[in-house]
């Protein structure tokens, strides 16, 4: 599991896509998003603008994201 570390509360689900480099770009989120493509706490989101906070989970590609409510970048715990 990857944790990604936010300064503020609550960011829209596809800017942590975008911001984290998962995707190429904001559009390219929004897509992936909308057409399925990622879970939030386990079920399936097709909000975009979904406000993600400190302790959720996020599905997207293989990979799930712990999110926590922190300065600094993703680093990767076991």
């Amino acid at each position: 599991m990857t944790v990604i570390g936010i300064d503020r509360e609550p960011v829209e689900l596809y800017k942590i896509l975008k911001f984290e480099g998962l995707v190429a770009s904001g559009g390219e989120a929004k897509l992936a998003i909308s057409s399925g493509f990622v879970a939030v706490n386990g079920e399936i989101e097709t909000r975009k603008r979904r406000k993600i906070v400190d302790g959720d989970t996020i599905a997207f590609s293989d990979t799930i994201f712990q999110i926590r409510l922190a300065c600094g970048r993703s680093e990767s715990i076991e």
